[in-house]
């Protein structure tokens, strides 16, 4: 009946997350290409954040990121590893399963050429929650895939993830 409960909240805290819930077999299916950043055995928890502490989560967000998950662009001539948000993503519902995140505003510059989105991303533990916030803007004339504001959205909660400590590593790795 333990297990019925721990259930049932994490299905009522899925609703005010949005985050999707595995069986811990699928997780480690979905972790495949994340050997080494999840520490914990397998067992038939649903995830492995689900009433964790604060702490607990943001330690494992904080865990370097194999460098299978890490991709590299060359743009304005220079080369810059990132992470793809949906990685992120999947890294998030993985060790922070409760956690939402939500566009807060989508602006354009006065001259039209840039949109700027800020991203909020909400960590939600068993003793507290917190929450980060970035932005990401782009160019509106920009050719690649995607439109502008997916791209600025996309790279606004990489941005807010990396406050909370994914993948941080990576805009301190030169000066290392």
């Amino acid at each position: 009946m333990a297990s019925l409960g721990l259930r049932l909240k994490a299905a009522t805290s899925t609703l005010r997350s949005g985050a999707a819930l595995f069986p811990r077999r699928c997780s480690w299916e979905m972790a495949k290409g994340f050997r080494g950043f999840c520490s914990e055995p397998e067992n038939d928890v649903p995830t492995s954040g689900i009433g964790r502490p604060l702490a607990k989560i943001l330690k494992e967000l904080n865990k370097k990121v194999p460098d299978s998950a890490i991709k590299t662009r060359v743009e304005d001539g220079f080369s810059m590893k990132y992470i793809p948000w949906h990685t992120v993503n999947r890294i998030m519902n993985l060790h922070a399963p409760e956690w939402s995140g939500e566009v807060r505003s989508v602006t354009y510059s006065p001259d039209g050429n840039t949109v700027t989105v800020a991203y909020r991303v909400t960590l939600y533990g068993t003793d507290a929650e917190i929450y980060r916030e970035s932005t990401g803007t782009t160019s509106v004339n920009d050719k690649g895939y995607g439109d502008p504001v997916q791209k600025a959205e996309a790279m606004a909660f990489r941005r807010a993830c990396a406050r909370l400590g994914l993948g941080l590593h990576l805009y301190h790795e030169d000066a290392l």
